[in-house]
């Protein structure tokens, strides 16, 4: 794929994406929108590919939304119509949500708008001490958008939510550590190396079916209405992936003490259930 706003590499089975518009902070376009999700339907076709880690290219992760179209910006009005309109940081918020890899946020300078509601999918969000993150919609005469309605409050709670929202600041990384918003802070120098790390660590020591499937189990159960819900799936799964070659190669290499080399691909060897959340028949 041809791209002019991101840059991808792929280094020990962890793809590296970089937003790449160091000159506008990396801010969001509708360009980067569809390459993102283009780059996301070729890492879920990508075997090779065990691990995402997003970063920002320069100074900063993502300013947010482009505003070189000064204050008609955020008004699709004279181009769609309204019911028809689709939120373009929503569409690669739910891409990121249905990936089958897992994906790292390594923020390295300020995110802010979309350019921290487009991490709230990602699984898991590493800061630098340098990063300013900010929910600034308010300020700007607007909402939340990228579905983060529903992500921000299941990850850092209903009260901590609003107050970042109501108040649109910008804060520092510690405030987001402090929130947990974010896993880690770490100097600037030690940031990509560690999502890359932690990346590798999947990425050598795991069944990809087995994440594949355990981070839309973990995601999609966080909207059940009860904990029967998350039996009815565990029983799918662990019957699927019980009697699997990777669960006979994960017992194996433990017993024989060596490295899994755990033989089923995601694109071709999830169980026959998936997607359940589709309502496709389940087959054994």
């Amino acid at each position: 794929m041809t791209t002019q706003t991101i840059a991808t590499r792929l280094e020990d089975n962890v793809l590296t994406l970089t937003l790449s518009r160091p000159e506008r902070l990396n801010a969001f376009t509708t360009r980067m929108g569809v390459e993102l999700m283009a780059a996301f339907d070729e890492i879920d076709a990508n075997d090779d590919v065990r691990a995402v880690v997003v970063t920002g290219a320069g100074r900063a992760f993502c300013a947010g939304a482009d505003l070189g179209g000064g204050g008609s910006t955020f008004d699709s009005s004279p181009r769609e119509v309204i019911d028809d309109h689709r939120d373009g940081g929503g569409l690669v918020a739910l891409r990121i949500f249905e990936c089958r890899k897992p994906v790292i946020a390594a923020i390295n300078g300020p995110a802010v708008g979309v350019g921290i509601t487009m991490t709230l999918p990602m699984d898991v969000r590493l800061a630098s001490r340098d990063a300013r993150i900010g929910f600034v919609f308010a300020r700007r005469g607007i909402v939340p958008e990228a579905a983060s309605s529903w992500f921000l409050p299941r990850i850092v709670g209903i009260s901590q939510a609003m107050e970042w929202v109501a108040t649109g600041r910008i804060f520092p990384a510690e405030e987001a550590l402090a929130g947990r918003l974010v896993s880690r802070v770490l100097a600037p120098d030690e940031l990509l190396p560690a999502a890359q790390a932690l990346g590798r660590e999947i990425a050598q020591n795991t069944s990809a079916v087995s994440v594949a499937l355990s981070r839309q189990m973990l995601w999609r159960m966080l909207g059940a209405e009860h904990p029967m819900d998350a039996h009815r799936i565990d029983s799918r799964a662990i019957f699927a992936m019980g009697r699997s070659k990777d669960a006979y190669e994960g017992v194996s290499s433990f017993l024989e003490k060596r490295p899994p080399r755990f033989p089923m691909r995601v694109s071709r060897d999830m169980p026959a259930f998936f997607p359940w959340w589709m309502d496709r028949p389940f087959r054994t």
